[in-house]
């Protein structure tokens, strides 16, 4: 019995790892998209200044190009991380499967001890509970 509660347990611990991993990969990309997002405006807001919108041009702000391959590598981590993402999702999904199936097992283990327990109660026993209650 104590080893079941134990395995109970550790696929529980399991399923709130695998959550807390898919809630950080998620606050992650939604991190990234964020400064992604303030880098664009920064970067419009420095063409705009700078009356110059092709990066390929020799008066290019060096800021600009600097805030576009930093926004790139945001883009292509966020990226990244929605594959892990899947991969976490995926893990959480088969994980809580397991716990699924070990608790069902001990309902099931529960129920039949339970039945098992009451097919033992007879009269006799029936008899000796009253006549215990009596005195």
């Amino acid at each position: 019995m104590k080893s079941r509660e134990t395995v109970i347990r550790l696929k529980k611990f399991q399923v709130d790892e695998r959550r807390r991993r898919v809630a950080q990969i998620e606050s992650m990309i939604s991190e990234f998209e964020r400064i992604s997002s303030d880098l664009e405006r920064e970067i419009k807001t420095e063409q705009d200044r700078s009356g110059i919108h092709d990066p390929g041009h020799f008066a290019y702000p060096t800021y600009a190009k600097a805030a576009i391959q930093r926004r790139d590598n945001l883009k292509r981590s966020a990226n990244d991380l929605k594959i892990q993402l899947e991969d976490a999702k995926a893990a959480l999904n088969e994980a809580f499967e397991e716990m699924k199936k070990v608790e069902l097992l001990d309902e099931r283990e529960q129920m039949r001890v339970r039945s098992e327990e009451d097919s033992q109660v007879g009269p006799e026993t029936f008899d000796l509970m009253r006549s215990s209650a009596r005195a």
